[in-house]
């Protein structure tokens, strides 16, 4: 059983109890949309975020994006960490039929890939040295538009492609994904995924060309 110092604050029970065969936390439930009018529970959420720091893990479909932004505004952004699990795509065993998007949702997640999620999210493990902040500056929307992941023909295209190689829902937007990389990675590990999907990537400068576009 794996122990971190944050809590983490799931949608329903199924996914609590899934994850609570993985980790060892406090798992808070949203109840759904319930959250949105349920002051005590936001009052706990906001209190673990200070105490201990929160980690939202909501599913990749469109309502746990709208919970998980719910969220965002509702928690000093200091105190939240993100964690995504990949759209895959089935119905948890449980269910009669999948859900609206036909995406397996928290509770229908191997505990590798929560796990993973988790450390993408940078949550703190007991027991384990932290990571080494990454060194080089953050990406920019300047970064974004050279590496054609916004702004320019295929870019929708190409920001699904970088999606679906580093397990990131494909719900994200532009803004929302230069968020999502920033926090879980360094830039140079995006443009060694990205050349990986396009080869006349694969050892350009790219960042010094954005950057004499700033």
């Amino acid at each position: 059983m794996l122990r971190i110092r944050e809590a983490i604050v799931v949608e329903g029970r199924y996914d609590k109890n899934t994850l609570s065969q993985v980790v060892d936390t406090v798992i808070i439930e949203t109840r759904g949309f319930g959250i949105f009018k349920d002051e005590e529970r936001l009052s706990l959420l906001r209190r673990l975020a200070e105490q201990r720091g929160l980690i939202v893990f909501t599913d990749p479909d469109g309502a746990g994006f709208v919970i998980r932004n719910f969220l965002k505004g509702s928690i000093p952004p200091e105190q939240v960490k993100q964690a995504y699990i990949p759209d895959i795509y089935g119905k948890e065993r449980r269910k009669r039929k999948g859900g609206k998007e036909g995406k397996l949702g928290v509770e229908g997640m191997r505990p590798e890939v929560l796990e993973a999620a988790l450390r993408r999210a940078g949550a703190t493990f007991f027991g384990e040295e932290a990571a080494a902040a990454p060194i080089s500056p953050p990406l920019t929307k300047a970064d974004l538009f050279v590496l054609g992941l916004s702004g320019g023909p295929g870019s929708a295209e190409k920001r699904k492609a970088l999606l679906d190689a580093l397990d990131l829902p494909a719900h994200l937007s532009a803004n929302a994904l230069l968020e999502v990389l920033n926090a879980l990675y360094a830039r140079e590990q995006v443009i060694e995924a990205l050349g990986k999907l396009s080869a006349p990537l694969a050892g350009e400068n790219l960042f010094e060309k954005s950057e004499k576009n700033t």
